[in-house]
């Protein structure tokens, strides 16, 4: 007999057992009235692993008392997906299909859905942990609502713990006392199924008829049954993360030896010079602009040798990112101004800076005493470029390096003491 993971046997069924993404589903939320009104498009859920995308797609359609189709793009092809598409047209209700990892299909794979999801045989669901931007073809995605789903929250863990005590006391007879539970929290890194995972697997390991779960004997369990553990390919995840941060952390040791790590398990190049790419920007920024051109560089030779020959590329530019002066300050800025575009609201234009196309625009003053920068010396005019309540407001902070001194050093010389530069 089949041993059925503990992740499944608590897969919730409904939307009110379901732990996560309130932006979605919470009261009033966007995706929620969709389901209720019965109402859906076709969708593409993007998140990390373990975060309710599945079992998402599987409640829509008990909602919706939809026929529900699950194929897998690891191990399914334009044949299966025909199939699908020939049961789901002699339903009596529109089905749905839910694609796991859709990003792995291919061009013509993808092509393969869109008359079906054009003609409305089937509302298609897919499921991704990859920019849907970069890896579904465009034609697709225009016909999808691609919604975002976040990481768990320690509140949201912590609950899920209290859920699997609770079903493991009853299935086992033994009684769990959750003493410690930062361990388990930290093994899962967001992901419910990796909790769970982990949470069955220590349980499991345990004869006493009184369990009681702390941090040192999780680590203990799950260090020795690593193997086991990971079964499920989620350490594909780990070294992804170990190769980032350590590239961030300025180590081209460990970055090299996680990039071998990914390169003898057969992952995609494009994959990895992706996440070079992000990490340029991110993590390095204006400290070293070239490394952006590095990481764009590599990114296009890949996709055009790949391997075995790119692997020199990827480690050469690995090397670069990893050697290279880091600074966070332009990441950091766009998202402190994302904060307060969504805090402050929609705040007013300058009218001197607003755009003039018609005579009446510019009879109300929409342009007026706009100074163009070129018409001054050092190309540079004191004019104000924020909104009138964000006067001042410093989004950009420059790093602590060589060329971000510099910058700092010309902000103030043209802004004096305006923003703190």
């Amino acid at each position: 007999m089949n041993h059925i993971p503990l992740a499944e046997k608590l897969r919730p069924t409904s939307l009110e057992d379901y732990i996560g993404q309130k932006h979605l589903v919470g009261d009033n939320a966007i995706l929620k009235k969709g389901i209720e009104s019965g109402n859906i498009p076709s969708m593409i859920f993007w998140g990390p692993p373990g975060v309710g995308k599945t079992t998402l797609a599987y409640i829509i359609s008990k909602q919706l008392n939809r026929p529900f189709y699950t194929l897998s793009a690891v191990n399914s092809g334009v044949k299966d997906v025909r199939a699908v598409f020939e049961k789901a047209g002699q339903e009596a209700s529109q089905s749905i299909l839910f694609i796991d990892e859709v990003h792995r299909f291919s061009k013509s794979q993808q092509d393969s859905l869109l008359g079906a999801v054009e003609k409305g045989i089937v509302t298609l669901i897919g499921a991704t942990t990859e920019n849907p931007s970069f890896e579904v073809i465009s034609p697709l995605l225009s016909r999808c609502q691609v919604y975002i789903l976040k990481d768990l929250g320690k509140d949201e863990l912590v609950s899920l713990i209290e859920k699997a005590r609770l079903f493991m006391e009853t299935e086992s007879g033994k009684k769990i006392t959750i003493e410690e539970s930062e361990a388990l929290l930290r093994i899962s890194g967001g992901d419910a199924r990796k909790l769970l995972n982990a949470f069955e697997l220590f349980i499991g390991s345990e004869s006493s008829n009184e369990i009681v779960v702390t941090d040192e004997k999780v680590l203990k369990v799950i260090q020795q049954n690593i193997a086991l553990y990971d079964k499920g390919g989620e350490q594909h995840y780990d070294i992804i993360s170990a190769f980032i941060k350590s590239m961030r952390g300025s180590d081209p040791n460990a970055a090299v030896y996680w990039l071998a790590r990914m390169i003898t398990g057969g992952e995609d190049p494009k994959f990895i010079a992706r996440r070079m790419l992000i990490l340029a920007s991110e993590d390095i920024g204006n400290a070293n602009p070239n490394a952006l051109l590095l990481a764009n560089a590599c990114f296009q030779a890949v996709d055009v040798i790949g391997y075995p020959e790119c692997r020199i590329i990827l480690s050469q530019t690995a090397v670069y990112l990893a050697t290279s002066v880091k600074s966070n300050a332009s990441y950091m800025a766009i998202e402190s101004a994302l904060a307060e575009a969504s805090g402050s609201g929609d705040q007013p234009v300058p009218l001197h800076i607003r755009n003039a196309p018609t005579k009446l625009m510019k009879d109300i003053g929409y342009g007026k005493d706009y100074k163009y920068a070129h018409s001054y010396e050092n190309n540079f005019v004191d004019l104000e470029f924020l909104p009138e309540k964000l006067k001042g407001k410093t989004f950009y902070d420059p790093g602590k390096n060589n060329r971000e001194d510099e910058i700092r050093l010309r902000l103030r010389s043209l802004w004096g003491k305006k923003y703190g530069y």
